[in-house]
């Protein structure tokens, strides 16, 4: 077992299921000190009971609140220098899924739910607890970002514009801190097993894409926190995204895409289709 994390405090959003409550139990078996957060108290309650249950002598902080509220995360990072210490690894997790239909059929709010969330939640975090892990010269700050932040997929704009979004910003920032001992990751994930997809409309998807355990994704990035790696990519088709994004051409990549694809989406709209003037809300 690494000794790297030992004693240290890790930062987790979203850790009331799927890859956040797996980082959470992982780390708190590497004798880490933790600062949990999600929007739904009784997720949350149900991972600290599990740390409890698997890792008694675990100390840990926890609050629900929305990540993308900043004044409630700056709260948050002041609860838990006072009772942890200063971070030194922050997981800017916490996610929402898409609405799952065309742009063209997409309301602006659905846009403004999704970016709150999933871009906005992850510079919150970013921004509450990045001058503590200066303050130290050290930590990590790891994004999650997903294969959908790599390429663009149908009925996900809304999702692939945060995550793209994310992506952005983490490799700004890395430029921003290569030389203050703060490392910055970003993460891709693929398929991974959660219940991200709650809507009707990513049941299919959920079902054809999501296969690979967060417990796995969650041994790769330890590790890979560990050896310094800024740009991580793993679960169920992952590679083979990461791969075309870089070498395909786009044109060709998104036929690739909508070939694969589209065997899990409605097709009525597509069939439908009919870009005229005032079809967007």
């Amino acid at each position: 077992m690494t000794q790297y994390f030992s004693n240290k405090v890790i930062i987790i959003t979203g850790a009331g299921s799927g890859m956040g409550r797996a980082y959470a139990l992982a780390f708190a078996k590497l004798g880490t000190k933790l600062g949990l957060n999600d929007f739904n108290l009784a997720g949350l309650d149900e991972t600290i009971q599990l740390i409890k249950d698997q890792t008694p002598s675990c100390h840990m902080v926890s609050q629900a609140f929305d990540v993308s509220d900043q004044n409630k995360m700056q709260t948050f990072a002041n609860l838990c220098q006072q009772k942890l210490g200063n971070a030194f690894v922050v997981i800017n997790n916490a996610g929402v899924e898409g609405a799952h239909m065309p742009a063209w059929q997409m309301d602006l709010s659905n846009y403004e739910h999704v970016m709150k969330i999933n871009f906005f939640g992850v510079v919150s975090g970013t921004r509450a607890f990045l001058p503590q892990l200066l303050s130290e010269h050290t930590g990590h700050i790891v994004n999650v970002s997903s294969i959908f932040g790599l390429a663009g997929t149908p009925n996900h704009s809304d999702y692939c514009a945060s995550k793209f979004a994310v992506r952005g910003y983490s490799e700004a920032l890395m430029c921003e801190l290569q030389n203050s001992g703060v490392q910055v990751h970003l993460l891709h994930p693929g398929g991974i097993d959660t219940n991200i997809a709650k809507s009707t409309g990513g049941q299919a998807f959920s079902k054809h894409y999501l296969k690979t355990s967060p417990e796995e994704i969650t041994e790769y990035l330890i590790k890979h926190i560990e050896k310094g790696s800024t740009r991580i990519v793993y679960g169920n088709d992952s590679m083979k995204i990461w791969l075309g994004s870089k070498f395909v051409p786009l044109k060709i990549l998104n036929k690739l895409i909508w070939s694969d694809m589209k065997k899990v989406i409605d097709q009525k709209p597509y069939n439908l289709i009919k870009l005229k003037k005032g079809m967007f809300k």
